[in-house]
């Protein structure tokens, strides 16, 4: 039970800091874009812009010589990382 309060503590302090930082971009007129590491590829980027998310795993997997499903994990985070 003490582990859930403080789990729920924790997910409304990171939904107060979100909302903080949201107010902080609005109010300063910029916009956050997520920047791509040296590891991803921007073919791979490319391809998740276009929606191409099968694309961008068969580009993984020849790049990097992966199984299907170490592409498609890395893919996913990707994705994610960059807002895509």
């Amino acid at each position: 039970m003490q582990a859930e309060i403080e789990i729920y503590k924790l997910r409304d302090r990171i939904a107060h800091l979100e909302a903080e930082v949201a107010f902080l971009y609005k109010h300063l007129g910029i916009e956050y874009v997520p920047e791509a590491g040296p590891a991803d590829d921007p073919r791979i980027i490319e391809q998740l812009q276009k929606g191409n998310k099968l694309e961008a795993i068969k580009l993984y997997r020849q790049i990097y010589s992966t199984g299907s499903q170490e592409a498609v994990s890395a893919v996913d985070e990707m994705k994610g990382r960059l807002g895509l």
